[in-house]
């Protein structure tokens, strides 16, 4: 079994590489309301729980060479869905709360978490 390589995964490298070429390549008068509005959300998990995940192998929380487990998936889905979309608006003066981020999330956490589970 292949050890999980956490910012040098492939899901991780893919979903930042999208983002970058979403944020910064794709005009705006090209983007769909999906790629404006919920395409980057679709990338958090993917991108962010590698990261994530090697902080807490390196403060020995999780053994080093394990792939992501459904109950961290979830865990960080849930810990980012309720920051991002409860709390955050409450703090900041420009964030909203919009629960089709949420669901942008799930779908991100979802695709992400069944190609870590093939591997």
């Amino acid at each position: 079994m292949s050890r999980f390589r956490y910012a040098r995964d492939p899901v991780c490298l893919a979903a930042c590489a999208a983002y970058a070429a979403n944020r910064w390549l794709v005009p705006l008068d090209f983007k769909s309301v999906f790629l404006r509005s919920y395409f980057s959300d679709t990338l958090l998990i993917p991108a962010a729980l590698p990261l994530i995940l090697w902080v807490h192998q390196r403060l020995k929380w999780r053994p080093s060479e394990a792939w992501p487990t459904w109950t961290e998936i979830l865990m960080h889905w849930a810990v980012w869905s309720v920051a991002a979309e409860l709390v955050g608006p409450h703090f900041f003066a420009r964030a909203h709360g919009d629960p089709w981020d949420v669901v942008a999330y799930a779908a991100g956490a979802f695709a992400a978490g069944l190609i870590w589970r093939r591997s």
